[in-house]
Order: C-alpha cells, then structure tokens, then sequence
C-alpha cells in the first residue's frame, strides 16, 4: 500500500465538509468545517489579520478524503491565543532569534477546549504531528503551538516529545439538577442568598432577557450584537478580532449551535450573550451591553447559561478565559493543557525549565482555588 499523504491546504473550503466533519465529529462545534470556513470567509482570519490558514490534511492516496485534519495557521503575531508566549518570543528575539513566524494549532480567538488532531477512528493522529513538525523546519518557523487540547489527546502530544503546558479556566458542572434552584441548593447559605439578590438585581431593572436559537436569530439581533461586540473587543483587546460578516455566515451555517441570550428595554435590545452549543458543552463567548444594569453581566453570562445547561442536559458550562470573579457564581477551577513544539535546542530548554515552575503554580493556583468554591462543604 502506498505510504499516507500529508498535504498543506490553504483554506478550509479546499477540504470537502462532509470530510472535515468525519474527521472531526459532531460533539465540538468549534472543530467544525462550517466554523473554520465562515472564519476565513469573513475575513476574519488571512495573511492580513496574522492569521494565514495552513491546515494539515492526512490522505491514504491521492484521490481520497482525508482521514485526519489538523485546523493550523501561521502566525505573524500572538494575538487572539489565550495562551500567552509573548515573553517567549520577547527572550528569543533579545537573544538574536527570529519567533514569528510560527505555527498556531487552534480556533482562533475561541479559549476553548476542543480537538486539535481531527481524526477518524482507522487513522494515526501522530502523522498530523509529524507533518506539523515538517512545516516548521521547511518554512522556518521558530514553533507550533497546539492550544486548548483535551486530555484525550495529550498522549499523542507527549508521545511526540512536546512540551506540554498547563493552565487554568473556570467551568460549570452540572450534578444532574433538575433546577436552577437545585444547583442553588448545593451552595453554601450565604452564597446562595447572593445569586439570588444578583438574579433580582437583573430581573428588577425591568428589562425582558430571552433565550434565541437558530432561525429565531434575525439579522437586525446580530446588528445589535455587533454593536456590543465591537465595544467590548476595543476595550478588551483594542480592535474586534471578527469581522460583522463572520456572524451572519455562522447563522447561515450552523444556526442550531447558537443560543443568543438578549436583554430587551421596551422593545430595544440593550444587551446580548452569545454561546455555542456542543454535544455535552454550553460554551460562552462574547457579550456586550449600552446600559449599566447591576449584575447584568452575571445574568446573561453565566446564570443564563447555567439555566439552559440544566434545562437542556448538558454536563457543563465553559465560559471562556479569565474570570476568578466566576468562582463565586459556581463555577470550577480546571486544568486546560496546550503543547508546544520548539524548533530551537535553547529555545525549548528554556521553555521546558519555564514551564516546570509554571506548571506548579497553576496546580497550587487551583488547589487553593477549589477550597474557595461556594459548594456546601458537607457535599464535598
């Protein structure tokens, strides 16, 4: 039999959907054809954002399907990573190297956990790592960077002699509550009567939160998001990192993985939480509002997103990156993992010192952080 191909494609839609999609399976809509496709169609990702799209395919012949995808891009900068080697690149170019460009493995500016080796079940994800690898060296790239994985597939990483790195996020679980008010019920009392003054808060201001889904989402409600979007990027990161075309595409293309959570004051949206939902996963990710509401944010960020979890079955809530505050309102501490491979000798055995210490710290971090949970401690 012939040896499997490893080819570089420049654009998700050079890759049939429906193969794409066997790779990667339904459960994660990040990882989804229709997700990387309306990125680049948007605009939102290309060489002039920083962001040019170098995806990994395996074939087992010319003229087949691939069999395994691996969503890459190269990079000019570090922007929209959530995982920051900003001081990485910053000692590498003091000492006389060159960092960008290099390889970032991920969903660009999504900080969260999915598949990054996309493959069905007779193929061998280490190939997508070998060709990884390969495109370093043959483009000169200082490194590929593989963020967001899910543990499952830490052992090909680690198997492959890459630098595994730690970090931290904070997740809902839900312990199969029928209720919002079950899950209040597993709180402490203090705890408890603060969620409840904070939803109250929110309901008092007299404004009408509704859930939308699908079809139910028109074009005039991704108007107002884009409005909220645009001034929550430019205050968070300095300029939107999505384009406004990114959002009707991903309504057009995958309208059922949507939940947008909007707050209306007589009969004008205010303010807007968008997620995505997975097989098991309600995963938050912008939001914005024009009014200053108390515990607004609260509201339709988190316990919203709780409400739906519960109402839906999903097992949790992932709310993206950031938020300590989050710890009070139930949500988790996690370990998320991403894995680096570092062209260069000294390079990586600074990196691989650095990630040692860093490595504890974040388990310390979330040792202490998980005896700061509101849960009863009669519960555990």
């Amino acid at each position: 039999m012939a040896a499997p191909r490893i080819e570089l494609v420049p654009s998700a839609s050079a890759i049939p959907a429906a193969a794409w999609d066997a790779c990667a399976g339904t459960g994660n809509p990040f990882a989804t054809h229709a997700f990387a496709h309306a990125l680049e169609q948007s605009g939102s990702v290309s060489a002039q954002t920083g962001w040019t799209p170098a995806h990994l395919a395996v074939r087992p012949d010319e003229a087949a399907d691939p069999v395994s995808v691996m969503p890459a891009y190269v990079k000019t900068h570090s922007r929209g990573e959530f995982v920051f080697d900003h001081g990485w690149a910053e000692a590498f170019e003091r000492a006389g190297g060159q960092y960008y460009p290099k390889l970032q493995i991920s969903t660009p500016f999504t900080p969260a956990t999915g598949p990054r080796l996309l493959t069905r079940s007779d193929a061998d994800p280490a190939l997508l790592l070998k060709g990884a690898e390969a495109v370093c060296r043959h483009h000169s790239l200082s490194s590929a960077h593989a963020t967001f994985i899910p543990p499952e597939q830490l052992p090909v990483f680690r198997d492959a002699d890459w630098l595994i790195r730690h970090g931290e996020q904070f997740h809902w679980f839900n312990r199969d509550y029928r209720t919002f008010d079950d899950f209040l019920g597993a709180l402490s009392s203090r705890k408890r009567k603060t969620i409840r003054r904070e939803r109250r808060g929110a309901a008092d201001s007299g404004l009408r939160i509704l859930q939308l889904r699908g079809a139910d989402i028109r074009e005039e409600d991704w108007d107002d998001f884009w409005v909220f979007y645009q001034d929550t990027g430019a205050r968070k990161w300095g300029s939107p990192y999505l384009t406004r075309s990114f959002f009707t595409l991903m309504s057009q293309m995958m309208a059922d993985r949507l939940l947008l959570v909007v707050a209306r004051m007589e009969g004008r949206t205010v303010a807007a939480a968008l997620n995505f939902i997975g097989g098991d996963c309600l995963y938050g990710r912008y939001w914005g509002t024009v009014v200053d509401v108390p515990f607004l944010h609260f509201e339709l960020c988190y316990y919203q997103a709780i409400d739906f979890a519960i109402a839906h079955g999903l097992a949790r809530v992932e709310a993206g990156a950031q938020g300590p505050h989050k710890l009070a309102r139930g949500y988790e501490p996690v370990t998320t993992y991403s894995a680096h491979f570092i062209a260069d000798a000294g390079l990586r055995t600074a990196v691989a010192e650095f990630l040692t210490h860093e490595r504890d710290m974040v388990a310390r971090d979330i040792e202490i952080m998980r005896g700061m949970t509101p849960f009863r401690r009669d519960e555990g």
